[in-house]
C-alpha cells in the first residue's frame, strides 16, 4: 500500500494518512487495525540538512525523532528515537521527523554528524506503526528545500514540481518491479 501525508501533498495512487506525527500515527493505526496492508510505502516531500539538493529523490527505511533541543544537549529522551525496517547492513539515509520544520542551518548541520540527512514530518510515525504491526515499510522522498530561513518559501516554490518528480519516480519503480517479477515467473 502506498501512503502519503495529505492536505496539499496527495497523489492519485496513494492514500492520505494525515500531516505530522500524531495524525499519521492515528490514521495509520486505524487502517492497520481494520485492513492491515502487506507492505507500506510512504511518499512525500523532505527538507535537506545539506547533503541532498533540491529535487533529489531519496529512499530510506530508517527514521529518527530528534528534536532540535537534543542537538545542544538541552533535552534528552528515555525513548528509542531511531527506528529502521532495514534488515540488511546497508547504510541507510536517516530521515528525521518532528512536528516542526527546521529553519536553523547552523543547528541542523549537527544532524549530519549524527548521520541524519533529511527531514519529513510523518516518516517516524509510519515506521513506528509498521514495526508495531510487523509490516515491512519504506519511504521515498523528494527534496523541496534546505533547512534554513527560506525553508517555507522554498517548499512552496518547489512543492508542485517535487510532487510530479516523486509520482514519476514511484510509478517508474512500480513498473520496474512489476516487469522484474514477471521475468522471474
Amino acid at each position: 500500500m502506498i501512503i502519503c501525508a495529505g492536505n496539499n501533498e496527495t497523489f492519485d495512487f496513494a492514500t492520505p494518512m494525515g500531516v505530522g506525527l500524531i495524525e499519521a500515527a492515528m490514521n495509520l493505526t486505524r487502517l492497520c487495525l481494520f485492513d492491515k496492508p502487506e507492505f507500506l510505502l510512504f511518499i512525500g516531500s523532505a527538507g535537506s540538512y545539506g547533503n541532498h539538493t533540491i529535487f533529489d529523490i531519496v529512499e530510506s527505511k530508517t527514521a529518527s525523532n530528534i528534536e532540535l533541543a537534543f542537538l545542544n544537549d538541552d533535552a534528552y529522551t528515555p525513548l528509542d528515537n531511531v527506528i529502521s525496517t532495514n534488515m540488511t547492513n546497508k547504510k541507510e539515509i536517516i530521515v528525521n521527523s518532528s512536528n516542526y520544520i527546521s529553519t536553523s542551518q547552523e543547528l541542523t548541520k549537527k544532524f549530519l554528524k549524527l548521520g541524519v540527512e533529511i527531514e519529513n514530518m510523518e516518516f517516524f510515525s509510519v515506521l513506528k506503526i509498521a514495526q508495531e504491526f510487523n509490516i515491512p515499510a519504506g519511504g521515498v522522498f523528494c527534496i523541496t528545500n534546505y533547512t534554513n530561513k527560506d525553508a517555507h518559501n522554498d517548499f512552496l516554490k518547489n512543492h508542485e514540481k517535487a510532487k510530479e518528480l516523486l509520482a514519476s519516480h514511484v510509478k517508474s519503480r512500480i513498473k520496474e518491479l512489476t516487469s522484474n517479477s514477471k521475468d522471474s515467473l
